[in-house]
């Protein structure tokens, strides 16, 4: 009877070595935590930078999909349709209700520019499907979420700090371009989705979601209708 074969030594070594390597990506050691710094600076070479940092580090880590909310829907058709309604109305309450109570002034003039400007169009529908639908929901709900998780527990108190946390840094991100008022905004965008993950975990319809509540909000500014709508309730 013949003595079954053996692995190679070196074959072994290599899987041993991936797996300690990604083990150590996992981890919060300092390879871990240099992996968290250039994810989260991937967005300030271009969008969506982190969320393909993100990908590439499930990939090498040995990440489930799952981990990050990428999980199959039931139906694609409802998860979209659904998004894109809820993601609407939102937009219009927040414009409409939320904001006019905060105060906010019914022009976002960061964005201003975008009315009637033709040419803006096809760089302004990338950063909004894919740099904010998608990137922005990587990054913030789905690897922030998995990190500070496997940080912190996955507890009632824990989660509701890490909806909470993640909340703040979304909103304070967008002080520098959008002020005071956009910062309050994403900080409460960033609750409602964070809400829904948290219950959920998955990603795909909040992916939606979140793009259509900036196209809608795009769609205002082309047509100038952001004064109208927040006046809808606030003379």
């Amino acid at each position: 009877m013949e003595r079954p074969l053996e692995p190679p030594i070196e074959s072994a070594s290599t899987s041993s070595s991936e797996d300690r390597f990604a083990a150590e990506l996992r981890g919060f050691g300092a390879l871990g935590i240099l992996a968290i710094l250039v994810i989260l600076a991937g967005n300030l070479i271009v969008l969506p930078g982190s969320a393909v940092l993100v990908l590439l580090w499930a990939w090498r880590s040995h990440t489930p999909w799952r981990d990050l909310g990428f999980v199959r829907p039931r139906s694609w058709l409802l998860t979209i349709a659904g998004g894109i309604d809820f993601g609407l109305a939102f937009k219009l309450a927040m414009k409409s209700l939320v904001m006019p109570l905060l105060g906010a002034d019914p022009v976002n003039h960061a964005y201003h520019y975008l009315a009637g400007n033709r040419a803006a169009i096809p760089m302004t529908l990338y950063l909004m499907i894919v740099g904010a639908g998608f990137g922005e929901e990587t990054l913030f709900r789905g690897y922030l979420f998995e990190r500070l998780r496997k940080l912190l527990g996955g507890g009632r108190g824990a989660t509701i700090g890490i909806v909470v946390g993640v909340s703040v840094i979304f909103g304070a991100l967008h002080y520098s371009t959008q002020g005071l008022s956009g910062a309050e905004q994403a900080t409460i965008v960033g609750l409602v989705l964070g809400t829904f993950y948290a219950a959920t975990r998955s990603l795909w319809f909040l992916i939606v979601t979140h793009a259509a509540f900036d196209l809608t909000a795009y769609y205002l500014i082309y047509w100038n209708l952001e004064t109208r709508v927040a006046h809808w309730f606030f003379p």
